[in-house]
């Protein structure tokens, strides 16, 4: 007796989730928007926290920045679960690689003496400039009211480990193995006068009431610092025989661009929301006017510090022009920086 094979295809019930279904049709939906949209906790919150009983646990009211439709915005990179850890698996192998071929040729050893310096005193400490951002992420997490924003912001705070971990393997690899740099590392950051200003900043951003404030702040000094770092440094590095240092300062260049992928629509978003954006937007510029002068002193402190080691470095000037750059970025989403 014979047998016929045949294959039948069942149509499903539904595309997606109700959800997705009244914004987007009946459509089949991305692994972004299925894990994403519709999920912000609205409802039945039983209790008011006691360390803050004039918001519900989940508030929109957390900050003063709102969206009228807080899934208006959307992380352009698409990122949920899978498409992240895959993402930054590939970045941490990377930088790995490279770190091992500066090991194996004992690129550090032979880095001049003055690049030695701004690396253990200016680069290192910076991890706990890293560590303090993702605290500042994760607030932004907790409170912020949807989902596409507050996944954006805990992606941000698992970067920001992540850069602290990359930062204390160099430290690893320019002690030889033992933590010796990153003690010192963090006794400089503890106590050395050109890493206050940041570090200050880093506090009080901590303990911010509004969490956008508190993520303003880090933005604008990394608007500064991210650039004077792996921008300016390494540009000098390759015409000073500091290549190691080139090597290293791409990874995160590379990573401080695809955090502004996310950053800067969001500003955009909170500008042009068309019920709260007025409010919105003159509320920025007051947090703006409040954070930049504090993260351009704080970054022109470094750059001073960094001149010193590396003499007619032009560190502070360049400091100077980046300070600038974040004045024109601000002007041009329309949000007031003041004088």
């Amino acid at each position: 007796m014979g047998y016929e094979l045949r294959t039948n295809t069942i149509e499903p019930r539904r595309a997606t989730y109700d959800p997705l279904v009244e914004r987007f049709g009946d459509k089949p939906a991305s692994r972004y928007q299925e894990g994403t949209y519709g999920m912000q906790p609205m409802e039945n919150f039983h209790y008011r926290p006691f360390w803050d009983p004039e918001h519900e646990i989940y508030d929109p009211d957390f900050s003063a920045v709102k969206l009228a439709d807080p899934y208006s915005y959307s992380d352009p990179r698409q990122y949920y679960y899978n498409t992240y850890v895959s993402a930054r698996a590939a970045d941490y192998d990377a930088f790995g690689r490279t770190l091992k071929y500066l090991e194996d040729r004992l690129m550090f050893e032979r880095l001049p003496e003055d690049w030695h310096s701004v690396v253990v005193r200016c680069l290192l400490p910076l991890r706990h400039y890293e560590a303090g951002g993702q605290m500042i992420s994760i607030n932004a997490c907790r409170f912020a009211w949807g989902t596409t924003i507050s996944q954006a912001a805990s992606f941000a705070a698992f970067d920001r480990i992540g850069n602290a971990q990359l930062l204390s393997m160099i430290g690893l690899a320019v002690g030889g193995g033992g933590a010796a740099k990153l003690h010192e590392a963090k006794e400089l950051w503890l106590h050395d006068v050109h890493l206050q200003g940041l570090r200050q900043l880093v506090e009080e951003a901590l303990v911010e009431k509004d969490w956008v404030s508190g993520m303003l702040a880090l933005e604008l000094a990394d608007a500064q610092l991210y650039p004077l770092m792996y921008r300016h440094l390494d540009d000098r590095s390759i015409f000073e025989g500091a290549g190691a240092y080139s090597l290293l300062a791409q990874h995160f260049a590379t990573w401080y661009t695809d955090q502004q992928k996310w950053v800067t629509p969001l500003l955009k978003a909170w500008v042009n929301d068309p019920e709260h954006g007025k409010a919105n937007t003159a509320t920025l510029g007051q947090m703006v006017q409040h954070w930049l002068p504090q993260a351009s002193a704080a970054v022109g402190k470094l750059a001073s510090t960094i001149e010193q080691h590396l003499k007619k470095d032009g560190a502070s000037s360049a400091a100077d022009k980046y300070r600038i750059e974040v004045t024109k970025r601000y002007a041009e989403l329309g949000i007031p920086v003041g004088r």
